[in-house]
């Protein structure tokens, strides 16, 4: 019986991060067509303000998705 349910919460688990991460992939897509520059070229460029700002953009989306996710499954 407890094997059955580790297995269940291992398939929410799974679930939740793939979600999450579809959901950050969108996330980065939307920040991307938002901002006024290519933010794709200017991380290629090594412009270290905008590599901050995409890396709070995915904390925060990590952190607010997950919890969702997270709490919806269970």
């Amino acid at each position: 019986m407890e094997l059955s349910i580790t297995i269940i919460n291992l398939g929410y688990a799974m679930t939740g991060a793939v979600l999450t991460l579809l959901f950050m992939a969108a996330g980065y897509k939307l920040f991307d067509k938002i901002t006024p520059f290519d933010t794709s070229r200017q991380l290629a460029d090594k412009n270290i303000a905008v590599g901050i700002v995409v890396g709070s953009v995915f904390i925060a989306l990590g952190i607010a998705i997950g919890i969702v996710v997270g709490m919806g499954l269970n």
